[in-house]
């Protein structure tokens, strides 16, 4: 398929060089560069990343990802401290740590999470700290780890239509995702987040269901994004969805109560995540 009109944005990784220097300085990952993503110029010419830790490798094997599916290494008990230091150096106020999903460790990592919020924290406890989690494969106990981290907003993404989940997602449960949200709030009244992406063939009206689902358990925040393929080698795009049908989702998302809602067709999950600072404090 022909792309659009409104998919023409422009990469100029020149304007990336200052912060992946920081990255490579501290030996940190981020996510922008792993999964390809296609705001990373904007970002990082703006001095935000979103950092990946516990490796560059998942054990999950998601047909739409880029991320690495190789064995993952060790963790680094280190690099809690490091990300702390490269919050500290890019003087972020707002910042978003993320993990592959390591299915290999007990917790799931649910403690380096919560040591790398530790540790922000104590650099600076002003920082608000968005963490993207995993599912844990359910495990109660890692959740309510991260959930007591310290962190001020809780996130974790459906990515796609229950329909489409054993095709796209083997490994992760639609149900258990929504219940690590609802759970979240139960542990402690934490704002919530989660994302998905469009253009897999899902129906309109299964992405109605979806928004429907979130509300019931009281997610604060949404992202919606168009997928596009890393390669030819993993899931084929479908569609790609106009603005209009991104706004329509807005929209109706805004109806059922959400607070924040990013749905456009470069949207990502930590895209702008930034912005939610204000409305985290009113919460």
């Amino acid at each position: 398929m022909r792309k659009p009109y409104w998919l023409n944005k422009h990469l100029d990784l020149s304007l990336c060089r200052d912060i992946k220097q920081l990255l490579r300085k501290n030996a940190l990952n981020s996510v922008c560069e792993e999964s390809l993503c296609p705001n990373i110029t904007e970002c990082f010419a703006k001095g935000v990343a979103t950092f990946l830790i516990m490796g560059s490798s998942c054990t999950r094997r998601c047909r739409f990802c880029s991320v690495d599916k190789s064995f993952p290494l060790p963790l680094d008990l280190n690099e809690p401290e490091r990300v702390s230091l490269a919050v500290s150096d890019l003087n972020l106020k707002y910042v978003v740590i993320t993990s592959p999903t390591r299915d290999d460790l007990a917790d799931g990592g649910a403690a380096h999470f919560f040591n790398t919020v530790s540790w922000i924290k104590r650099q600076s406890k002003s920082v608000l700290v968005e963490l993207l989690v995993p599912d844990f494969k359910g495990d109660a106990k890692a959740l309510e780890t991260v959930v007591c981290s310290g962190c001020d907003v809780l996130s974790h993404n459906l990515e796609t239509v229950p329909q489409l989940y054993s095709v796209l997602r083997p490994g992760a449960e639609y149900q258990r995702s929504l219940t690590l949200l609802k759970k979240a709030k139960q542990i402690e009244k934490i704002p919530t987040k989660s994302g998905f992406m469009v253009g897999f063939g899902e129906s309109q009206d299964q992405v109605y269901r979806l928004l429907e689902d979130l509300s019931r358990v009281k997610c604060d925040f949404l992202t919606i994004g168009q997928y596009l393929p890393p390669s030819r080698g993993h899931y084929p795009l479908k569609e790609y969805v106009g603005p209009d049908i991104f706004n329509k989702y807005r929209e109706y998302a805004l109806s059922l109560g959400f607070l924040d809602v990013k749905s456009s067709p470069y949207v990502r999950s930590s895209y702008r995540a930034d912005d939610l600072a204000e409305k985290i404090v009113k919460t």
